[in-house]
């Protein structure tokens, strides 16, 4: 089983950038695709970005595209979120998940394993 642990998350003024982290434990994500989606209460949860184990193939959100960038440290078991150029639209609860690789990066229900959740509130 894999617990993944999601921080960062806080309320700030649009312009305004965040760095989320995602933290792995009970076994090695190194192997696993990790990707963030985000979610707004009563809609659909939404792929951000994804990175692949190697951290050599990375896709994003044509929405965040620019803005966001995805990293990872197998060393440290945690994968990172940063987040420049906030806007109000980029308010949801983001969340970190993982999946192996060989499935699409994109959908949600190719991943294993999610964490809880950190809220990022972007004020206008």
């Amino acid at each position: 089983q894999v617990q993944l642990v999601e921080s960062g998350g806080a309320l700030v003024q649009a312009g305004g950038s965040l760095r989320l982290s995602c933290a792995a434990s009970g076994r090695t994500v190194s192997f696993y695709t990790m990707g963030w989606f985000r979610q707004d209460p009563g809609k659909e949860r939404e792929f951000v970005t994804s990175i692949s184990w190697s951290g050599a193939v990375v896709y994003y959100a044509d929405s965040v595209k620019g803005g966001f960038t995805i990293s990872r440290d197998n060393a440290k078991n945690t994968v990172y979120l940063q987040m420049n150029g906030l806007k109000p639209e980029d308010t949801a609860l983001y969340y970190c998940a993982a999946g192996r690789a060989g499935r699409s990066e994109r959908v949600a229900t190719d991943y294993d394993y999610w964490g809880q959740g950190t809220q990022v509130t972007v004020s206008p």
